[in-house]
């Protein structure tokens, strides 16, 4: 059975606090459903940007895309986020990964070993364990549950860790995969999840919509070739039945975007989101 639509922002940079907090309601009143923070030394701190942004909304959730577990304490992080929890009675997403190719530099940077890949999946595992630990043993709490857990992976070993422990998957593929490349990993998450895949909600991040291109790539960099599933052109009804395809062959009813392009996205938005 398809899941209902649901879309969220990207975001993870702003001149002044009134300008995040801006972003954060302009998400919410265009419709979205997250706002989600970046992990990186370059963006804003994700705890405390989505802390903020949750003061300043009512209904939108407040997620990390994704926490980067290597240079993390699984228990301190669990605290934390069952304290942002409190704070937005309720709203918090909690995802985590393996770290993004650039993580290893920021490990660096902390002064955290990064340690190998298996040990990075391990550590993804202890901060999806402690998570539901702090929140099942209330305290600051709102959700015994404790919030939904993301996963981004498009490998085997992610991609089984998720099989087991994710509510949602963010499909990492790269931004130059067709949507024939979305087709693997979805199958091999299918088959890792048995009788749970279909309570797996699946997520693209969209790299491009419309024709004006990222603005924060260099320049010079490849072109983003135009059959690759991160780009969606054409007018709002027609990216809508791309998304709707999608949902129907793959399953993918979670797109998310980067605030640059909210605006431009918000029709699709408001033609699809929940149904």
């Amino acid at each position: 059975m398809s899941k209902d639509f649901r879309f969220g922002i990207v975001a993870g940079f702003a001149p002044d606090a009134a300008a995040w907090t801006a972003t954060a309601r302009r998400a919410e009143n265009l419709g979205y459903s997250t706002l989600l923070v970046p992990d990186t030394l370059g963006t804003l701190p994700p705890l405390l940007a989505m802390t903020a942004a949750a003061t300043a909304t009512t209904t939108l959730r407040v997620g990390t895309f994704v926490l980067a577990a290597p240079y993390r304490n699984p228990r301190l992080l669990a605290y934390e986020l069952a304290g942002l929890d409190f704070l937005s009675g309720g709203r918090l997403e909690v995802g985590v990964g393996a770290g993004r190719p650039a993580a290893e530099q920021d490990a660096r940077a902390l002064g955290m070993p990064y340690g190998t890949a298996g040990e990075r999946i391990a550590q993804v595992r202890s901060v999806i364990g402690e998570v539901r630990t702090a929140f099942a043993e209330g305290g600051l709490s709102v959700r015994r549950q404790g919030p939904p857990i993301l996963v981004a992976g498009s490998g085997p070993r992610m991609l089984a860790l998720a099989a087991e422990e994710a509510d949602i998957v963010a499909l990492a593929v790269p931004a130059v995969a067709s949507e024939e490349g979305l087709r693997g990993p979805v199958g091999t998450l299918r088959d890792l999840a048995g009788a749970r895949f279909d309570d797996i909600e699946l997520s693209l991040n969209l790299f491009q919509v419309g024709d004006v291109p990222a603005p924060w790539l260099p320049e010079g960099s490849p072109t983003i070739p135009d059959d690759a599933a991160a780009v969606l052109r054409g007018s709002p009804r027609e990216m809508a039945g791309t998304l709707l395809r999608r949902r129907d062959e793959l399953g993918i009813s979670y797109v998310t975007v980067n605030g640059f392009y909210a605006d431009t996205f918000a029709p699709v938005v408001e033609l699809l989101t929940g149904r």
